[in-house]
């Protein structure tokens, strides 16, 4: 199942929880009446109908403003659910050797897959090992680890748990995951509303005792009918979990070992689940029943098998390695008693040696093969991503990673070689960033000439989290300085319009994360005159030669349309500017068309089957803006 067979299938994964959602809701609800008819059926008819519809309504409101509520403080995306169950934010300069391995293993998986960084977030005061990943796209996501993952597994197993999570990142599964918080929150909220009331009731009642006993037996018995009821929302909040939990864990392990190409890291990070008594059970029970469906391995002990969130666990050791005999877990030991290799003297720069990795500044691709690496990541990505980590040089690692510095290093990447120029385009950041950012960009513009042109736009995936988690006010600034750098010459370069697209995309989706990650849902056929007209600007772009550039363009809408264009003739080239309306009209369109037009793009880009750099950041970028992540063709 490739990246847009699992968007398909996620689509149907939503409509699935709606429809368990609603038959929770309609449970929920026949039994509070239920209730209220033993209780109130020797009265007249007409008042135990009014009192039903009465709470039924009510139940309804609860349910519905329970649900609402706690979408809408999950809005912000993944770093709100990590400090939502405690964990705290690690600073991806730290030199601390656990947090830093992490760290360095997180960037090479992001550089591989063609994602922002994540940001990143530990539980401290959780021994157990265990993972997860938030977010409603790779934009905002925020991969949370706990202490215990940290302490006690070595680097392939912490992989094998990070390409765990980077699946999740990649198959969409945290946007479902995200929307499955707040629909349970809806119905778990009447049962803790019954818990509170419970614990109100001896403060209840008049100013004398009997009135005051009365009342509070009164509410009592309200209290506990509704915690009653609780325990059903319990029931079928359980249930969909592991309805839509279970085969996905599986598709993540599967992902997972085809990203390290080995078994034996995940396979290893699951036998310490087993073998080691801290295990995978979080300490913090509220925060464990929130994330359970989230997390890689389970938060806690399911009542049942059939409430279970995750896959049993010898089960999903006996799929990574067969002959696997349980009476091996007696001699599991923890990372730091074996001797896992983390040592103070670890570094951004010690890194494992990584597998060659395509090099160059051309490499041969063939349309449908490209469309099949959107959204996926194999072994040769991560040995790509691990030498793309390895060659950028550490000071420009530290600018990209720290809050205070990426915006300006973001800047100083636009600005011209000119000095006269330069000073001018200083000018225009100072009055935008302010003077501080200014001077940070022009110390940084003669350091970038140095840096390799391949490592620019991975260079600024690193520097994702740093500027989106900027204030609103702070990045509205950004994007017009850097849209005005772009133009500042009259000239939009390829690189100047992939740098300015992608900030912005980025900045988009963190901002509005709930409603820019959606997978699209219309047909190809409404998109056709937007997709020519990018179709023609990628072919002019990526073919110098007129003719060349004609026969792209005809072939890549033969391509997109499957019916002979030989007779269509190429577009004039529109402005970069004028592209910008028609990437959401693309991102709009369902996932089999998507398909079909990342296949076109390829063949516009390059139609002799060959990518140089400058058209792999091109064809990157354009795959980026329609949520295609597409790994690095060249290190």
């Amino acid at each position: 199942m490739n990246f847009f067979e699992r968007q398909h299938a996620a689509r149907g994964t939503t409509v699935r929880l709606v429809a368990l959602f609603i038959l929770a809701v309609i449970a929920i609800v026949a039994a509070i009446n239920l209730v209220l008819w033993l209780v109130l059926r020797n009265e007249p008819d007409s008042s135990v109908y009014g009192w039903m519809i009465t709470v039924s309504i009510i139940s309804l409101l609860v349910i519905t403003g329970g649900t609402v509520s706690k979408t809408l403080s999950l809005r912000a995306g993944g770093a709100v659910v990590a400090q939502q169950v405690g964990a705290v934010a690690i600073d991806p300069t730290t030199t601390d050797p656990q947090l830093r391995r992490f760290v360095n293993i997180v960037e090479e998986m992001s550089l591989a897959s063609g994602v922002p960084t994540p940001r990143l977030f530990v539980l401290e005061n959780e021994p157990a090992i265990n993972a997860f990943a938030a977010g409603y796209s790779p934009a905002d996501a925020a991969i949370t680890v706990t202490h215990g993952a940290l302490t006690q597994l070595n680097r392939d197993e912490l992989q094998g748990v990070i390409g765990h999570e980077f699946s999740h990142i990649l198959n969409g599964d945290m946007r479902l995951n995200i929307k499955l918080i707040g629909l349970l929150n809806g119905i778990l909220l009447i049962g803790l509303i019954g818990l509170r009331i419970m614990q109100f009731a001896p403060w209840a009642g008049g100013g004398r005792r009997n009135d005051r006993d009365n009342n509070a037996g009164l509410i009592v018995l309200l209290g506990l009918v509704m915690m009653i009821l609780g325990f059903v929302g319990q029931f079928f909040a359980s249930l969909i979990k592991a309805a839509v939990s279970r085969q996905r864990e599986w598709l993540a392990d599967a992902s997972s070992v085809q990203f390290t190409r080995q078994t034996t890291g995940l396979a290893g990070a699951l036998k310490k689940i087993a073998g080691l008594e801290s295990g995978s059970a979080l300490r913090n029970k509220a925060a464990a029943a929130e994330v359970s469906h989230m997390l890689f391995g389970d938060g806690g002990k399911a009542f049942s098998a059939l409430f279970a969130t995750h896959p049993p666990l010898m089960e999903r050791i006996k799929a990574l390695e067969p002959d696997f005999d349980p009476g091996e877990l007696a001699d599991i030991v923890p990372a730091e008693r074996a001797g896992s290799g983390v040592t103070a003297g670890f570094t951004a720069n010690s890194r494992p040696a990584a597998t060659p990795a395509p090099s160059g500044d051309a490499v041969r691709v063939v349309p449908p093969d490209v469309a099949a690496r959107v959204g996926t990541v194999t072994a040769d990505d991560v040995a790509t991503g691990q030498e793309l980590s390895r060659q950028i040089p550490a000071q420009f690692r530290t600018l990209a990673s720290q809050s205070s510095t990426a915006i300006g290093l973001t800047v100083a990447m636009l600005l011209s070689a000119d000095t006269a120029s330069r000073q001018k385009e200083l000018e225009l950041v100072a009055q935008h960033l302010g003077p501080q950012t200014a001077q940070d960009a022009a110390a940084l513009a003669e350091q970038l000439t140095t840096l390799a042109p391949q490592l620019r736009l991975p260079l600024l995936g690193l520097a994702a989290p740093q500027i989106t988690s900027r204030p609103a006010a702070d990045l509205d600034a950004l994007l017009t300085t850097l849209d005005a750098l772009a133009k500042f010459d009259g000239v939009i370069t390829l690189f100047e319009y992939c740098q300015t697209r992608q900030v912005s995309s980025w900045v988009q989706d963190a901002r509005n994360p709930s409603t820019r990650s959606r997978p699209g849902t219309k047909p190809g056929g409404g998109a056709r005159a937007a997709a020519s007209t990018v179709l023609a600007a990628l072919a002019a772009v990526g073919n110098s030669d007129p003719h060349a550039a004609q026969q792209a363009y005809n072939s890549a809408l033969t391509s997109l349309t499957g019916q002979t264009s030989t007779g269509v003739a190429l577009p004039p080239l529109p402005a970069w500017s004028a592209l910008d309306p028609l990437w959401p009209q693309l991102d709009a369109v369902e996932p089999s068309a998507k398909n079909l037009l990342v296949q076109a793009m390829v063949t516009a880009v390059r139609d002799d089957g060959v990518l140089t750099l400058n058209e792999a950041e091109l064809l990157r970028t354009a795959c980026g803006l329609i949520h295609c992540p597409l790994p690095a063709f060249v290190a």
